[in-house]
């Protein structure tokens, strides 16, 4: 009877899980995956740099790890409360994104693009060291990127 209740709740959390404990890990690791695989992609792209894979992939991976610093990364919404003084603590997906409210989907590139004042971009985009770390790696993978196609050039390569 206490299996099937527990059942029935992890149901609730987590439809499409089965009575099974491999179906519940299984969900489990592709919750994992869905929510952190630029990190995945960020390692490849070291490692694409250190082996010297072909270019298109180099690309391709520095674009996907700005993509989903960018859009996609689990983070606190950061945007501007009414009041003015203090930051959205809502979960939201992406450096750049707000969280579900409105009005704070698109303020922080807003702020980017109308640079009202520096500091105040710096703490509504970047409020912990978890965005300033996935800010980081969206720049880096967009120079990543830009290398990967100027270098060949530069070199003749």
């Amino acid at each position: 009877m206490l299996f099937e209740d527990t059942c029935r709740v992890l149901a609730v959390l987590f439809p499409p899980v089965r009575c099974a404990p491999v179906s519940l890990r299984c969900v489990f690791m592709a919750k994992v995956v869905r929510l952190y695989w630029g990190y995945m992609v960020a390692a490849a792209l070291v490692v694409a740099w250190s082996q010297q894979w072909a270019l298109p992939v180099i690309v391709a991976l520095s674009v996907g790890v700005s993509a989903y610093a960018g859009f996609q990364v689990p983070v606190w919404c950061g945007a501007v409360n009414r009041d003015g003084r203090t930051y959205c603590r809502n979960n939201a997906y992406g450096v750049l994104m707000g969280c579900s409210k409105r009005q704070h989907r698109w303020q922080k590139i807003k702020m980017i693009v109308l640079r009202s004042k520096v500091g105040n971009v710096s703490r509504s985009v970047f409020p912990t060291a978890k965005e300033k770390f996935n800010g980081a790696l969206a720049v880096g993978g967009l120079l990543s990127a830009v290398a990967a196609v100027i270098v060949p050039v530069v070199t003749g390569g």
